[in-house]
């Protein structure tokens, strides 16, 4: 049974991360005047193979309803910068997104930075927009001095994108998509350490890598991602979601996922 005092840091530190986001989320709520600059750029990359086989509906925008077009390597999520206490900025402006802005950019950001799902998530103006218009609002207009526009934003995006193939490296180190074998996330964790020198942040999803996050100074030299307060270190102590060995999906359309899903409920259900 863990100490009282052991209790008494968790609830602490869960007070002080709370504290933090909504910190973060209430700086994002004026156009961005009181929010100073950030510190670093986090660049998260998403593995399809885990979100699409939550897919249960499909629509035009959702990458995982492509069939065999459906992306098989790790997409963009988003360039995000960051504050070494562990809070962010976000709508640091009254710019809204414009697609036309990146109407060269559209079939690689199709490709590379697709939304995994049907929702339309919310933009910093109220109401809702697209995935690319929520990544810009709340977290390109923030990367100003580094990253200017919105041009810019996604194109600086796919360019540390494509210099850091987190797909490569692991395919490179034997990790491929498989829907049976489970990998050491320590070895996983390695093969990007030496590729990239630096740690990175990984995120599970029921036993599933869900999304690997790569950390850079402002001139996109890569950094370890740990904050500066020793508080929200411990961070990790209360976020990870990984076992040690963790699944690499590979893709499974939305109606196979679901006829596997009742394929191995079906006989639990029958034997009670």
């Amino acid at each position: 049974m863990a100490s009282s005092s052991s209790l008494l840091r968790l609830t602490v530190l869960a007070v002080a991360i709370a504290a933090a986001a909504a910190a973060a989320l209430a700086g994002g709520a004026d156009d961005g005047g009181n929010q100073r600059e950030f510190d670093y750029f986090k660049l998260t990359v998403q593995w399809p193979g885990t979100f699409c086989r939550r897919t249960r509906h499909c629509c035009s925008s959702n990458a995982c309803c492509r069939g065999s077009n459906a992306p098989a390597e790790f997409t963009i999520h988003g360039l995000w910068p960051d504050y070494n206490d562990g809070t962010w900025p976000a709508c640091c402006s009254r710019s809204g997104f414009d697609e036309k802005e990146i109407s060269t950019l559209v079939d690689t950001l199709e490709k590379y930075w697709p939304s995994l799902s049907c929702g339309s998530p919310s933009t910093c103006h109220g109401g809702k927009g697209s995935f690319w218009a929520h990544e810009w609002e709340k977290h390109g207009t923030c990367s100003s001095p580094v990253v200017r526009d919105e041009y810019n934003y996604f194109l600086t995006a796919l360019n540390v994108y494509f210099k850091y193939n987190v797909t490569g490296v692991l395919n490179d180190a034997g990790y491929v998509p498989s829907n049976t074998e489970k990998y050491p996330l320590g070895g996983i964790v390695s093969a990007i350490q030496n590729a990239f020198h630096v740690t990175p942040e990984i995120a599970c999803s029921n036993g599933a890598l869900q999304e690997v996050r790569l950390c850079f100074y402002k001139d996109f030299q890569p950094r370890e991602c740990k904050v500066e307060s020793i508080l929200l270190q411990d961070m990790s102590l209360l976020k990870s979601s990984c076992p040690k060995y963790v699944s690499l999906p590979a893709y499974v359309s939305p109606g196979q996922a679901k006829s596997e899903w009742i394929a191995s409920t079906v006989p639990q259900i029958e034997a009670l």
